[in-house]
């Protein structure tokens, strides 16, 4: 077996010197030379580190670039598309609202966005950089206005930041150090002292250990006991990508052995799988399955593919040659190279001179023996800081301990994949004027754009200035501001995470220091998880169930909608208070009794439930959309009415208000017109069936074709706003007439028809927020 190089490959160079010894020497004066097992597992000598300057010489060993090439255009490409997609240039009008009153949260508050033209123009800057990647068209440049101009976006705002988005800005920094440029690149026919020229191992070393430490440490960090048990992706299993496993397994199997069980595998498993020639086939096939599974199941943008692009560099760095080597002689004219061999390279280290016995009688230049020179050194130097500091940032979080909630850190740096699900029940924002002490309410996500706030006190923080900073002009004067955020994480008790009784507008802050007003997470609640389960599992279909916890001291205040005719609160650990608030009403209810409320409260009113135990207290609102329960069943009876209509045995007439239904059927496609409003929901509610089933049972080419359109009119848009926006930055606004017809060009989507069949189907009626 070939030795693989260092880090996950082999010495290319002295492998293909190697090779052309073997064919072109005599069979009695050569020998094979013989290799430890080390150096057959690993493609290194256990001497390579004994020393400084043999660790050198390793990181700096010639190595093939064609899979280096290969992966940079790749890269390159995606992010092209990714910037026009995940980065937003199709709607950077929306997002950077000129003169609008928005709240934004960048890392840095001195950071702001430029005005929206100028934005375009950044963009612009990062596409051009992210095209020249792909090309390998001047390379260093066109790394630096990639990188440049992307971390600055990233920074400017921490709502979207995501693991890979930060994956994306890391690679983009290696590149920059890297010779990407040696194979396959507009660079290399300008430059012909640099095409196909040998790079250092170190390149290859980054970016497979980048790779490892996504993967690994991502398995890591699912060994969390949520992850294990099975709460945190529980919702996976349902989706269709699941059926096969299900022909076999029941969900909640399929959700603990497959999803959370097989991720978890295939985290601990990919980087270490990948890396040896053995198990090498084997893991490409698993983690291509896994990503393009993960393209479907989430809106990850390139992620997906960006992973799949990374996989072959773990082969050997040769690989591209031999693959295209196998295409007909005309297309290699433009594919990449298949041959010659690579060129020695000043950037790697050389240790002996090719015997000219050895040699093809047509070779490439011979590499001269090199010392290690003061670049040689700090790129080993640069390559073991930056892999020890991308082990030490996942676990940095006792630095940064301001930005420490439930979970540790900024999401964004700490490959905490997927680990851990949210769900909101219930947030109020009351301000209190600091003059007059009136007080207010404000709706959730006034002023701003995102929801991450209500999950990081880093930007509750930064929300809480902004809104003390807009509100003045609404007449309120020294605004103080406080939340009250309910939020269940893995499946767990709805429960508040920040203290609702503090101002967070003066309250302390700082990112070094543990937020003081921080709610702690009640994770000796947790086992009541499995409770949870089977109290759902005896309920109909039509009863719905929010388990609460709460702190001794607080209280909830909570709204009864009117279509919610049947609530009752059932505790199940600690005392509660219960205040009625209308009827000036307090009941005291101790575990295992009940309180009806819906007997006490009229429709529209508020109650409170307050917790008087020394210890959390839990109880559940159990409740019935009485509403919503009356309009299924008057959408039963219409559906048979409309069955029987089509099959012929309807016998009595229609009166007025249900002929529509008659006519739906030669009507399809249009809308009918119906007086009833219970039957013109219906109407539509089945209209809205019929295209989901529709999409649904398309074929391959008419989801290709209907991805294709949608995708056309999003590039679409990104592309002429950016041509609207550069020719306002030189020349200057036109007319707004003609401002407004360009935007409206730009605005043109697909037909009306289309459109409407990319609506999720939603009943009108849905179930209000406890």
């Amino acid at each position: 077996m070939e030795a693989r190089d260092a880090a996950a490959g082999e010495t290319d160079g002295q492998r293909g010197a190697e090779q052309a010894a073997k064919k072109d020497a005599a069979p009695k004066e050569d020998k094979p030379q013989t290799k430890g097992k080390m150096e057959q597992l690993f493609g290194f000598k256990r001497e390579d580190l004994t020393s400084w300057p043999n660790l050198v010489a390793l990181l700096n060993r010639p190595t093939d670039p064609a899979s280096l090439g290969i992966f940079r255009c790749l890269f390159g490409l995606l992010m092209v598309i990714d910037i026009t997609q995940e980065r937003g240039l199709s709607h950077l009008d929306y997002k950077y609202l000129d003169g609008a009153p928005v709240c934004r949260f960048p890392l840095f508050n001195f950071l702001q966005p430029l005005p929206l033209d100028w934005m375009y123009l950044v963009y612009v800057v990062m596409f051009l950089g992210a095209l020249g990647i792909m090309l390998g068209f001047f390379y260093r440049l066109s790394c630096l206005m990639f990188i440049s101009t992307y971390w600055y976006i990233f920074f400017l705002d921490k709502t979207t930041w995501n693991n890979h988005s930060y994956l994306y800005g890391l690679i983009g920094f290696q590149l920059m150090l890297m010779d990407g440029n040696r194979y396959w690149s507009v660079d290399g026919l300008r430059r012909p002292s640099i095409r196909n020229t040998q790079v250092p191992l170190w390149n290859y070393t980054l970016l497979r250990t980048q790779i490892f430490i996504v993967y690994f440490i991502a398995g890591i960090k699912k060994l969390d006991a949520d992850w294990v048990e099975g709460y945190s992706m529980s919702y996976l299993a349902h989706h269709w990508l699941f059926d096969p496993f299900k022909v076999i397994l029941p969900v909640e199997l399929v959700s603990l052995l497959v999803v959370h069980g097989g991720g978890l595998f295939l985290d601990l498993s990919a980087g270490y799988l990948l890396f040896f020639d053995a198990t090498r086939p084997y893991a490409i096939f698993f983690v291509s399955y896994f990503h393009c599974m993960n393209s479907q199941l989430f809106s990850i943008g390139m992620f997906p593919y960006a992973m799949l692009a990374t996989s072959p560099l773990f082969c050997y760095p040769d690989w591209p040659r031999r693959f295209f080597s196998h295409f007909p002689a005309c297309l290699r004219v433009v594919l990449p190279l298949s041959s010659p061999d690579p060129q020695p390279s000043s950037s790697c280290v050389y240790h002996e001179i090719q015997s000219p016995g050895a040699e093809r009688q047509e070779t490439p230049p011979v590499a001269k023996p090199s010392k290690l020179r003061l670049k040689h050194k700090l790129a080993a130097i640069f390559t073991i800081i930056y892999i020890i500091e991308q082990l030490f940032l996942p676990y940095s979080h006792f630095i940064t301990r301001g930005y420490n909630n439930w979970t540790n850190g900024l999401y964004g740096y700490s490959w905490d994949m997927m680990v851990h699900s949210r769900s909101h029940q219930h947030v109020k924002i009351t301000y209190r004027d600091g003059k007059t002490g009136d007080v207010g309410y404000l709706n959730p996500g006034v002023f701003t754009q995102s929801r991450r706030w209500k999950d990081h006190g880093d930007m509750l923080k930064q929300y809480a200035t902004c809104l003390s900073h807009f509100l003045p002009r609404y007449n309120i004067s020294d605004p103080e501001i406080y939340f009250d955020i309910w939020v269940s994480i893995n499946e767990r008790f709805q429960q508040r995470i920040f203290d609702p009784r503090v101002d967070v507008v003066t309250a302390d802050w700082s990112p070094f220091q543990p937020n003081p007003w921080l709610m702690p997470l009640l994770v000796d609640l947790s086992p009541w998880r499995s409770k949870f389960q089977e109290i759902e599992g005896s309920l109909d279909n039509q009863t719905e169930i929010v388990f609460i916890a709460d702190f001794p001291g607080l209280h909830l205040e909570n709204f009864v909608s009117e279509d919610l005719g049947n609530t009752s609160i059932h505790v199940l650990q600690g005392n509660v208070n219960v205040e009625i608030v209308e009827e000036k009403k307090n009941i005291s209810v101790q575990p295992g009794e009940q309180i009806k409320v819906q007997l006490h409260v009229p429709a529209g009113a508020y109650h409170k439930v307050y917790t008087v135990s020394e210890v959390p207290s839990c109880y559940m609102y159990i409740y019935v959309n009485t509403t919503e329960a009356a309009l299924q069943k008057n959408f039963t009876k219409l559906f048979e009415i409309q069955e029987r209509i089509r099959n012929g045995t309807e016998t009595e007439p229609l009166p007025p208000e249900l002929q529509p239904l008659a006519a739906a059927d030669d009507h399809e496609g249009s809308e009918v017109n119906a007086t009833d409003p219970i039957v013109r929901l219906f109407l539509k509610r089945q209209r809205r069936l019929k295209e989901v089933k529709k999409r649904r049972e398309a074929g391959a080419l008419e989801r290709l074709q209907r991805f294709a359109v949608k995708k056309y009119y999003t590039i679409r848009r990104g592309f002429l706003m950016t041509v609207i926006a550069m020719r306002n930055l030189a020349v200057g606004l036109p007319p707004l007439e003609q401002l407004t017809r360009e935007v409206a060009f730009a605005n043109m989507k697909e037909p009306e028809g289309e459109t409407n069949q990319d609506e999720r189907l939603k009943d009108e009626i849905g179930h209000g927020e406890l």
